[in-house]
């Protein structure tokens, strides 16, 4: 009876070990998926607002355009009519005036569409900045300076480090753990360049 009470006791501790091994590698897994669908939404986001950009410079421009046509028409019209000379010329002067103001909206819209879509995006700041360290970071420390380096970008930390376990998903980065602290360096391949080349040139 006490024999079968052990091997009954031994499949149990064997059964939870087993639950608790999967239940790190689901919740590990979650991670993963996560950072993905963040930095996917975050590029969704970015192409979205560009669309908005790109939509306003259009109109801007079409807009010009049919203010810009009845002008040219309006310009024959004083010639026929000598005696209001004055006033034609008054309103093609307001049209011309307005034509120019759409041209510069539109090229201010053009440069700070040029603006933002030339900003890197988080994960290339982030993996930039990994690249960059020589010891490892915690997200908290690499929010804070991308923060300080890109003030006018709300860089938060949580967004950062699902970031960050999206990159070590894609083997974009490695993360070690120091106690209940975890840290983050960029991979191996990347920070040490090769060297294989300067005994063939030494021996050369």
């Amino acid at each position: 009876m006490s024999e079968s009470m052990t091997d009954t006791m031994g499949l149990t501790h064997q059964y939870s070990t087993q639950v608790a091994a999967d239940l790190e590698t689901n919740l590990k897994e979650q991670e993963r998926i996560n950072g993905d669908i963040a930095a996917l939404q975050q590029q969704l986001a970015a192409l979205q607002h560009d669309h908005s950009v790109l939509v306003n410079i259009q109109q801007a421009l079409a807009q010009s355009t049919k203010e810009s046509t009845p002008s040219a028409e309006t310009a024959t019209v004083p010639a026929a009519r000598q005696k209001t000379k004055s006033a034609p010329r008054s309103k093609q002067t307001a049209r011309k005036t307005t034509a120019a103001q759409e041209r510069t909206t539109a090229r201010k819209s053009t440069a700070k569409s040029e603006t933002k879509t030339s900003q890197p995006t988080l994960v290339e700041l982030i993996r930039q900045h990994l690249t960059e360290q020589d010891e490892p970071r915690s997200a908290a420390e690499i929010s804070t300076a991308l923060g300080q380096a890109h003030p006018q970008r709300d860089i938060k930390t949580k967004v950062v480090r699902v970031t960050l376990e999206g990159l070590v998903a894609r083997s974009q980065a490695q993360r070690t753990k120091q106690g209940s602290s975890v840290y983050y360096t960029a991979p191996e391949a990347e920070t040490t360049p090769p060297a294989e080349a300067q005994p063939e040139d030494s021996a050369s």
